[in-house]
């Protein structure tokens, strides 16, 4: 039986990512900074606690579970708080990541990693769509940090032979994500307005443009990644384009509601808009690893305007974090 072992498994992607495991047959251990924060967490999991920057935690992690594969999800997140304590998110999003690398160096680099990286780290970009030669320049603490660990995934693939990839991850979103996102902000609104609960949604840039995946499609990406014979990194994206103005009108229309009825803007949140969208060109994954999207934009909002609406029916108005 191989065994993997997962970090942010309590979030939207390690939850995807450990049903496909244990489906697969692998005993999978989640890594999680707060035992009591894993209500999201599926059934027949080992779950152990520690901090991701805590290095002599790491080692006893996985020289008591000896994994063949080693999945790190866990970051600080990238949604509105992006600013927020840089140099914490450096030390969870960077730094930690270089610890865990070294921790799989010294104690077994026959080890398989997966890092999973962000498209923030292209920030601005000249060029659409982007693939794995564009250049990156971030903009924000979250991004930095992130290409440093993805650099460092590079650095110990090349110069010490572990097999080291980084998954360049574009927005990607299902009913699991965080309310905090304004996918998923904009769902539960549908839901709320629906029922009686909510009159207007509040939101910033409706031009904004965003590369939208399902969630679950970019964890399999992943398992692929460690599957075959050489690492390497690879962008994860539909190569789609779509604004916020687009999410809204879907997820609003599927239950019969004008989105422009109850959506305002917000200047407070607003971002500036980008003169070159982030869309990612995945020719190297669909080529590589076989993998490619299973979901349309259209029908990703559907599934998650639906999951809410069940919820918010079963509850009676009781907002969740999570689905």
């Amino acid at each position: 039986m191989l065994t993997a072992l997962v970090t942010g498994i309590n979030g939207q992607d390690g939850s995807y990512l450990a049903e496909l495991l244990l489906e697969k047959g692998y005993r999978v251990v989640g890594y999680v900074r707060d035992s009591a924060s894993t209500s999201a967490v599926v059934p027949g999991l080992h779950v152990v606690q520690g901090v991701l920057d805590d290095e002599r935690r790491l080692r006893e992690v996985i020289e008591t579970f000896a994994p063949q594969e080693i999945y790190n999800l866990a970051a600080r997140a990238s949604s509105a708080h992006l600013f927020a304590d840089p140099i914490r998110t450096a030390e969870i999003n960077g730094l930690a990541v270089a610890k865990m690398l070294e921790v799989i160096r010294t104690t077994d680099p026959r080890i398989r990693f997966c890092q999973a990286s962000s498209s923030e780290m292209f920030g601005h970009v000249s060029d659409a769509p982007q693939s794995e030669r564009t250049p990156f320049r971030p903009r924000n603490p979250y991004g930095v940090a992130k290409l440093f660990a993805h650099g460092m995934v590079g650095t110990y693939r090349d110069s010490f032979g572990v097999f080291a990839c980084s998954a360049i991850l574009y927005n990607h979103e299902s009913p699991r994500r965080s309310d905090h996102f304004v996918t998923r902000k904009i769902t539960l609104a549908v839901a709320r307005i629906q029922s009686g609960l909510q009159d207007r949604l509040y939101l910033g840039n409706l031009n904004a443009q965003r590369d939208w995946g399902f969630a679950r499609d970019y964890t399999a990406a992943m398992w692929r990644m460690l599957q075959v014979s050489a690492p390497d990194d690879y962008v994860i994206a539909t190569g789609e384009s779509h604004s916020v103005r687009e999410f809204c009108e879907i997820a609003f229309s599927h239950v019969g509601l004008d989105y422009r009825n109850f959506v305002s803007g917000d200047s407070d949140n607003s971002r500036r808009e980008e003169p070159v969208p982030l869309v990612g060109d995945a020719t190297k994954a669909r080529t590589v690893l076989g993998w490619q999207p299973t979901q349309s934009f259209d029908r990703l909002v559907r599934t998650m305007v639906e999951a809410d609406v069940a919820w918010i029916t079963s509850q009676r108005g009781v907002i969740p974090s999570g689905v």
